[in-house]
């Protein structure tokens, strides 16, 4: 009998805007109203501020504030809050708030899009704001004018004293990362997913000026998952502050916060393991991004999500579109869990079929979503 051929590595290929290939739909995008400067914080409803706060502490943020209705916390960078949870009878995402460069953005978003102002104090840090409702109900605030705090010392990283064959930079010198949660330098970005993957994309490339970085497309060249950046111009923004995946239903994926580095991962792994709390995936490498990675649970089953070393981009970088398939999901790594994939029960048949009554879903498109996700290692 021969012997069986060896697995082929493989990556997915990212074919730049103007060279994607025939068959492959531009994701086109509307004029910006305004442009967002940066992902400020997301808004949560919480039925249990107490947890979520010891959760967030283990996970590397510092409290702001905390009274029997708000929980405010923050990162070590100068930002004053980047989540804020309210109390309420269940867990769930409510929005995201970014920061514009000022007052006549604001009026820009009333003008033309209809928002509606927020009331004094509502914004954290102070300043003032607008909230927008997005097609799927999420909100969206946009909010200027907010009082830094100041910096939390950060450890610098430790990957400049990594030791490589032929080169040695650490000479009678250790490397001992210390056990302590990863200290979160600042949010990172927001995943959702929705049914109407072309309506929403296009409604926040309008209100915030987006930039697709990465598109990903189904067999029928549709796009169907997009990896958004910021327009700063020339200055490098990260490779996505906002993504969203076409799906079965409208849901916060994750979220995502950056720490130092690859030991700061691994110890604040250990931290997180230690005080019990529940572990997704990692750690591992991204493809579209290039992250390290680790996800974790908070105590109501969301997702978050502890990044160092992302890609950046100006806003002169071609959009790339690449196939959507698990390959894009990550490098090196255990599997992707059965947990980021529709869990196979009745509720999301029902879902379906749902969705297909309705026309908001159509059974070509769910065949191509099945296919794209359904091999368990496909860059082997």
């Amino acid at each position: 009998m021969p012997a069986p051929s060896p697995a082929v590595l493989r990556a997915p290929t990212a074919y730049p805007e103007s060279a994607r290939p025939p068959g492959v739909q531009q994701l086109i995008r509307p004029a910006a109203l305004l442009k967002a400067q940066a992902l400020a914080f997301l808004m949560f409803e919480k039925p249990r501020l107490d947890a979520v706060e010891t959760f967030l502490t283990d996970f590397g943020m510092r409290t702001v504030a905390r009274g029997a209705e708000r929980l405010l916390m923050r990162g070590a960078g100068g930002a004053p809050c980047i989540y804020m949870a309210q109390a309420g009878s269940r867990s769930r995402y409510l929005g995201a708030a970014f920061a514009v460069a000022g007052e006549a953005e604001l009026a820009l978003a009333e003008r033309h899009a209809g928002a509606r102002r927020l009331p004094p104090g509502a914004v954290p840090g102070g300043g003032s704001g607008v909230e927008l409702v997005d097609p799927a109900g999420n909100l969206l605030w946009l909010v200027t004018g907010q009082q830094l705090l100041p910096p939390l010392p950060l450890r610098a990283p430790l990957h400049t004293l990594t030791n490589g064959p032929g080169l040695s930079p650490r000479v009678n010198a250790t490397v001992r990362p210390p056990l302590e949660p990863a200290a979160i330098a600042k949010l990172g970005h927001v995943v959702l997913q929705t049914t109407a993957f072309s309506e929403m994309a296009a409604w926040y490339m309008r209100h915030l000026g987006l930039i697709p970085t990465d598109v990903q497309y189904l067999e029928d060249g549709s796009p169907n998952l997009c990896f958004f950046r910021l327009d700063l111009g020339d200055t490098p923004a990260d490779h996505h502050s906002f993504v969203l995946a076409g799906g079965i239903e409208e849901k916060y994926e994750h979220s995502a916060y950056e720490v130092v580095d690859l030991d700061a991962l691994g110890q604040g792994h250990n931290v997180l393991r230690a005080n019990g709390h529940r572990h997704m995936w990692g750690i591992g490498r991204h493809v579209l991004g290039s992250q390290l990675f680790d996800y974790w649970y908070d105590p109501d089953g969301m997702e978050f999500e502890h990044y160092a070393d992302g890609d950046v981009f100006t806003a002169a970088y071609e959009t790339h579109y690449v196939p959507l398939d698990m390959a894009g999901i990550w490098a090196w790594g255990d599997d992707v869990p059965k947990s980021m994939g529709a869990p196979r029960n009745l509720a999301t048949v029902f879902k379906v079929l749902g969705l297909l009554r309705s026309g908001r879903l159509s059974m070509q498109r769910l065949k191509l979503l099945g296919r794209a996700m359904s091999r368990p290692r496909p860059w082997l």
